[in-house]
């Protein structure tokens, strides 16, 4: 393999567990263990003294160290009211899972004898602009080139696809992960991975199983010694309930009953939890998941999808019987498990490889055709726009074979065609014939990216010097909601020309590209003033913060 090549990894930065993959020469897919021998890293940071522990060590030293472990911030993502604070210094929840991606990295590094610049990370389908950013930033903190962020379900049908070859289907994925759902309906071609519609929550996971375990074991407690003492407020009694609640959901998915020891105060008892009961404790969070599932299956039909061939499901937490049982009770589907805690990983992976692929191809056709490749993102646009033989294109092919080591075949299946949805609708305030704030969405969620959307505004009053753009996000498919159910992300002011009159024309642009970068222009019809922003999000960690968190983390040892 030539020197110069240089692989574009995958990851799936996970709620409860992170993973990493790359594609090999044949164009398959392949999970990196980490230093301790396991394809799955826990997303859990411990901060030892000047050291970062990332991984199993961490996980088990939550026990002793509760105050010095973070866990689950991945929901947290995109929060500005989070920080974790340890020795005196804040930290946001992009820094911590920078010492994810770190670890994986790092892991992955040694097993492949090689550096690893550029990753493609995934997120939960359901995953908003401040989120997204955030993810972004995470990487970039650490210290890579994030080539893309691309959603869960996606990454998971990629996966499927690559193996699955019976032809074009229409797929829901249910994704129930540690710490997210989504559930995604899918069109999945030998050649082309088209999202027709998504929803979920980022805030329900297995995690939440979990709790109610806790919750379980706490009240049995209670019974037990007589005591009405919220033992949970004891930080090692916590972590070992919630260590022995995870343990007690993975063998109630192969076993009717399970036992456990609940120690605190220098009182024990011994809790025997059935199945029967776990899934009675838990039933309500199953038919949250189905809420979303219908709702999504809904907005589905809208765009002329009445059905689906196959249910597929990704994420550790399917493996509890009882969302196979309610799935199928459901849809009269058998549910199909597919490699649930590696999809992701696996799916980022060839998503990351096609990306290289593409590059390649791209830059090595247009010098053939004299063309500049900035054009064109993608080697079929191209090939659609510009004149190219079967010739040029197989030896440009060919090359690309030689340099990265992989075998024409593996580059002729790289040419698959992504296509995604927004998770959310994005709108601006205005104000209604009353004076009343609402929200005018000018993208509805689940529309395919990359979309444009134009819509001329009036402004409120004569002479009015300045236009205030608030630019909203929501998780509604309707054209106008009230200003309450949306959330700003950010703002841009647009100056005007003196002396306008009322109901001067403003005409406002969002631009949502692949990417999940929203990009706004607002322009004023007179002496055509315009303002051009690509939203930033305030929440997310950024400028003199940012560069101190990559400063900290490149001088940082993560073990």
């Amino acid at each position: 393999m030539s020197e110069k090549a240089e692989k574009i990894f995958g990851i799936d930065l996970g709620t409860t567990y992170s993973t990493i993959a790359y594609v090999d020469e044949y164009g398959k897919p392949v999970v990196l263990s980490n230093s301790e021998g396991m394809h799955l890293t826990p997303s859990v940071v411990f901060f030892d003294g000047g050291n970062i522990v990332v991984g199993d060590v961490a996980k088990e030293s939550s026990k002793i160290y509760p105050d010095e472990v973070v866990s689950f911030v991945k929901r947290s993502m995109g929060e500005a009211d989070f920080l974790f604070e340890y020795d005196a210094r804040n930290y946001r929840a992009e820094e911590i899972s920078a010492y994810i991606l770190r670890k994986v990295v790092q892991d992955a590094e040694q097993i492949m004898g090689e550096s690893i610049k550029d990753i493609v990370i995934t997120c939960p389908a359901y995953f908003g602009v401040n989120e997204r950013e955030a993810t972004k930033k995470a990487g970039e903190i650490a210290g890579y080139n994030v080539r893309q962020i691309i959603n869960e379900p996606t990454a998971a049908a990629i996966a499927y696809g690559s193996v699955e070859t019976s032809g074009k289907k229409t797929v829901m994925v249910y994704d129930l992960g540690g710490g997210t759902f989504d559930v995604t309906m899918i069109d999945i071609d030998h050649d082309a991975i088209e999202v027709i519609c998504t929803g979920g929550d980022h805030n329900l996971g297995g995690k939440d199983w979990d709790d109610r375990i806790v919750s379980y074991l706490v009240s049995q407690f209670q019974a037990e010694v007589d005591t009405s003492e919220d033992i949970l407020e004891d930080p090692d009694t916590c972590q070992d309930l919630q260590i022995a609640a995870e343990k007690l959901k993975k063998s109630l998915t192969q076993r009717e009953k399970a036992p456990v020891s609940v120690t605190h105060g220098g009182e024990r008892v011994k809790v025997e939890l059935k199945r029967e009961k776990f899934e009675e404790l838990t039933g309500d969070l199953v038919e949250r998941t189905i809420s979303f599932t219908r709702d999504m299956l809904d907005e589905a039909k809208k765009k002329g999808y009445d059905s689906f061939d196959e249910i597929i499901l990704v994420g550790g937490s399917t493996r509890m019987p009882r969302i196979v049982s309610r799935l199928r009770e459901e849809f009269s589907v058998e549910p199909r498990t597919f490699d649930p805690d590696e999809a992701v990983a696996k799916g980022a992976a060839i998503f990351a490889w096609k990306l290289g692929v593409n590059d390649d191809l791209v830059r090595r056709i247009a010098e053939k055709t004299g063309i500049k490749a900035e054009k064109f993102d993608d080697v079929i646009e191209l090939t659609d726009a510009v004149q190219v033989t079967i010739e040029q294109l197989k030896e440009a092919k060919q090359q690309v074979a030689d340099e990265f080591g992989y075998t024409l075949g593996a580059v002729e299946r790289s040419a698959i065609k992504v296509k995604n949805v927004t998770s959310k609708s994005f709108g601006v305030v205005v104000q209604n014939n009353e004076g009343k704030e609402l929200v005018y969405n000018l993208i509805l969620r689940n529309s395919t990216v990359p979309v444009d959307a134009k819509k001329k505004f009036y402004t409120g009053v004569a002479g009015q010097e300045t236009v205030l753009i608030r630019i909203m996000e929501s998780e509604t498919s309707e054209e106008t909601v009230s200003f309450e159910t949306a959330m700003e992300i950010g703002t841009a002011v647009l100056h005007l020309p003196a002396g306008l009159p009322s109901d001067s024309q403003v005409e406002i642009s969002f631009q949502f590209n692949s990417e999940g970068r929203l990009t706004i222009i607002a322009v004023e019809q007179k002496e055509l003033r315009k303002v051009d922003v690509t939203v930033d999000t305030s929440s997310v960690i950024r400028d003199e913060e940012l560069e101190e968190a990559k400063k900290r983390c490149q001088a940082l040892v993560v073990h």
